[in-house]
């Protein structure tokens, strides 16, 4: 009974939020104003909070840009946590428009839509997220193209990484760099998550959202840390297999030594997100 109250409450006060926000950000977007960029990061940390969701950093976005980042797939809170870290946009599959509740926020995020079975199309896509790149966007790639388990990094598609190579020519210096990203489930109230629970905060594509949407309610406090890794130098006479490999290598070994509790520490200094 209890979880149940939770769960009232917690949707009531992110209806509240975004009716208040959602006039504002369709404002912004008709406009093109700044804070369009911005206030998503606003209602995602609140989400965040109110879903239980404990998020903690280590390291930091890349300062250079265009800036291209690309990160393993758990759940559909992997929008919710990386939105709450910086401000950024997405490649989603066509099909989310169409998503109860998350079509609406990624129409409102302006996401960036890929009709993945449609060929004729895919120059014109790749070029839109190389315009949104050297527009001095941050682009969340999710290489895996669908979601895991939350316990291994599944086998990435090279040409997703085409995006990259469609912004060279439109970056000052002739560079996009392309940064990996780690997304870990690591902890539930408060203790240490096993690869058998993990289950939990994944969200396989045989699930219905909705189902899995009060299941995460229901079960609240979740520690998820998301570790920024070096990112790498894409200009025109890079090989996009090259790269691609080296983004997985990277993806992989921090998404395997956080999961096994043993982060790097040269770059383990931690910032607990609101």
């Amino acid at each position: 009974m209890i979880n149940w109250v939770r769960v009232a409450l917690c949707g009531i006060l992110l209806v509240l939020i975004s009716l208040v926000l959602m006039p504002v950000q369709i404002f912004c977007l008709w406009l093109d104003l700044k804070p369009r960029r911005w206030l998503p990061r606003f209602w995602h940390r609140v989400a965040c909070l109110l879903l239980g969701l404990r998020v903690r950093v280590h390291g930091e976005p890349e300062r250079r840009r265009p800036l291209l980042l690309s990160a393993n797939h758990v759940s559909w809170k992997d929008i919710l946590v990386l939105s709450s870290v910086a401000d950024v946009v997405f490649v989603a599959k066509s099909e989310v428009k169409t998503w109860p509740v998350f079509g609406l926020l990624a129409r409102l995020q302006a996401s960036i839509f890929v009709e993945r079975d449609q060929k004729r199309t895919t120059g014109n896509q790749v070029n839109e997220i190389g315009r949104r790149l050297a527009d001095g966007e941050i682009v969340v790639l999710f290489p895996e193209g669908t979601t895991s388990d939350g316990n291994r990094l599944l086998d990435i598609k090279t040409s997703l990484f085409g995006a990259a190579a469609s912004a060279v020519p439109h970056s000052p210096t002739g560079v996009v760099h392309v940064q990996p990203l780690a997304i870990s489930y690591t902890g539930i109230h408060g203790m240490p998550m096993g690869r058998y629970n993990r289950p939990i905060a994944a969200w396989p594509g045989d699930t219905g959202l909705l189902p899995h949407l009060f299941g995460v309610l229901r079960e609240g406090a979740l520690d998820v840390d998301v570790d920024f890794g070096e990112a790498v130098d894409y200009d025109r006479h890079a090989n996009r297999k090259d790269v691609s490999r080296t983004i997985e290598q990277r993806i992989r070994s921090m998404l395997s030594d956080r999961l096994r509790g043993r982060p790097r520490v040269d770059r383990d200094v931690a910032r607990v997100e609101p």
